[in-house]
């Protein structure tokens, strides 16, 4: 099925030179012009994601478009089981839902999202837009914070190896590596793209795991202890440098290696209550204002062309997407890594 563009209709309308409508609007302005005034009798959007601190974004939309993003939160273990269960009961109250690429190409699979081609999409890598219905518009990226005030800058790990030195023995936090999917999925890509071999991967698990790491449920509670001291290091996310403002993190490494993380996906539903509204939504999402709001205010690395990262130096940094881990390959390397790092 063909899908509709605004911007290449625009250029082929101007080419055979039918650039307005008998009133004099130019065909691009009332194909917009449409969808919106849909949009806003529609009202809202509702938005299921398991991304954080959006409601700057939330807001910015209804000033500019007259459309509620209605933003509901639901976290990663919980997220497919809670919008299966109510696609399946003809309940399903998203219009979009935000996730990591892997639950959203599920999702699909199931036939809960539509195809769409967003005009705000112009810029973006070929390899984020390949897909008719999912989006993928940054990287959860995952690296290693410090604090400053009780780790100077020449003495933090400058590697990710040097998380294995034994001078960081019970001062590491991290998410559980036996059941966090974007965890699982870093380490797994830390063998793929940054060890040489998987002997030396290997030997680098083993030396984490006897530094004793503290384990949490996820990303987000990993700031904390770095930020009081209790803990010096934390295997975490550089957005928090951002989000957690004035709190004295830096991030690493620094050597050269890149930032790896799981691609941050979109999609609208299949069967939107709000259909205007949604697209109006990820239009706006989709956008150079929007993106920037989620990088200078969240601290999310996106992938919208000439938005660029407050995070001190991340500029220069190499970010890549890891690849995709099947549920097979997440049961496996979850059981392994039980064993390696004694998680009970």
């Amino acid at each position: 099925m063909d899908h509709f563009d605004r911007r290449n209709f625009l250029k082929l309308a101007g080419a055979a030179g039918m650039t307005s409508l008998a009133g004099g609007l130019p065909l691009a302005r009332a194909a917009e012009s449409a969808l919106l005034e849909k949009a806003k009798a529609q009202g809202q959007a509702v938005f299921y994601a398991n991304i954080t601190a959006v409601e700057p974004i939330m807001k910015a939309l209804e000033e500019a478009t007259g459309v509620k993003g209605q933003y509901t939160r639901i976290s990663s273990s919980k997220f497919i089981p809670t919008i299966l269960t109510e696609f399946n009961a003809g309940k399903l109250l998203a219009d979009v839902v935000q996730a990591p690429l892997p639950m959203l190409q599920m999702l699909k699979e199931q036939g809960v999202l539509a195809p769409y081609r967003s005009p705000s999409l112009e810029g973006y890598p070929a390899w984020a837009v390949e897909d008719d219905s999912i989006i993928q518009f940054g990287v959860e990226y995952v690296s290693y914070l410090y604090n400053t005030d009780h780790v100077k800058p020449a003495d933090a790990p400058a590697r990710y190896e040097d998380l294995a030195d034994p001078k960081w023995k019970d001062k590491i936090v991290m998410a559980n590596p036996s059941n966090h999917p974007s965890t699982i999925g870093w380490l797994v890509g830390l063998k793929e793209k940054v060890f040489k071999s998987e002997d030396d991967w290997m030997q680098f698990l083993k030396g984490l795991a006897a530094n004793k790491p503290m384990f949490v449920a996820s990303f987000g509670p990993t700031p904390a202890p770095i930020e009081s001291g209790e803990k010096l290091v934390a295997i975490s996310m550089p957005k928090y440098i951002v989000t957690k403002a004035p709190a004295p993190l830096a991030w690493g490494p620094r050597s050269g290696q890149p930032l790896l993380g799981s691609p941050r996906a979109i999609a609208l539903t299949s069967k939107a209550p709000h259909p205007e509204a949604a697209k109006v939504f990820l239009d706006y999402w989709l956008g150079k204002d929007a993106m920037g709001i989620l990088a200078n205010k969240v601290g999310e690395y996106t992938l919208a062309p000439g938005v660029k990262s407050p995070v001190e130096g991340m500029d220069s940094a190499d970010v890549q997407p890891v690849r995709d881990l099947n549920d097979e390959e997440l049961v496996k390397w979850g059981r392994e890594f039980s064993k390696i790092f004694a998680v009970r």
